[in-house]
């Protein structure tokens, strides 16, 4: 089973999202709880996409799982289990669905561990575009190309690597835009950014 330091990050994930649904996976992929919110979510998933799946989950759904798993195979013994956090932006024209998902490691190893996926609906105005957020927030041409890159929900080395600097000048950007979005995390800057809800940013 997973450990238990494991359960209690999870429900300290949990207790900040009350509108979120839930789902838990084994590391093979056999669904082992999910929450009717998440159910609920997972079909709206499906209706977006151009091949609705036959499987309880949507493909996309267990992708994101898989590749929890295999980060988990990778850092076997996370001192920050954040370091095991995964996001992935899944849009339409309306609305998006944002995931965040976590590893549990098991103390029987691989076998015994769970990945915990959390399902957020992001409501979006019809008008949303990255040069609206630019000059809303007063973003930079260089954070707002960070800002589309972390829509996809990629990490700092994927969007180092994609326009060429380094994961240390990425984590600057970041740094800005949160200072920016008046947010603390990389999943607040995209809540503010498709909602468009923040207040003003202060006057420089």
């Amino acid at each position: 089973m997973p450990t238990i330091e494991s359960f209690s990050e999870a429900q300290s994930v949990l207790a900040t999202r009350v509108d979120s649904g839930f789902l838990m996976l084994s590391s093979s992929m056999q669904l082992l709880h999910w929450d009717r919110q998440a159910w609920e979510l997972c079909r709206k998933i499906t209706a977006l996409s151009d091949d609705p799946a036959a499987d309880v989950l949507p493909s996309c759904v267990t992708d994101f799982a898989c590749e929890i798993v295999k980060l988990m195979e990778i850092r076997s013994n996370p001192k920050d289990w954040e370091q095991f956090q995964l996001r992935r932006v899944i849009k339409s024209d309306q609305e998006s669905i944002f995931l965040s998902g976590i590893g549990l490691p098991g103390i029987g190893g691989r076998d015994d561990s769970r990945v915990l996926i959390i399902l957020e609906q992001i409501a979006r105005r019809q008008n949303f575009t990255l040069e609206r957020a630019k000059e809303r927030f007063h973003f930079t041409d260089r954070e707002t190309e960070v800002i589309g890159h972390l829509l996809k929900g990629w990490t700092n080395k994927e969007i180092a690597n994609a326009i060429a600097i380094s994961q240390l000048t990425v984590k600057e950007h970041i740094k800005h835009i949160m200072d920016k979005t008046r947010t603390s995390t990389r999943t607040g800057i995209l809540v503010q950014i498709l909602q468009g809800c923040a207040p003003p940013p202060s006057p420089q």
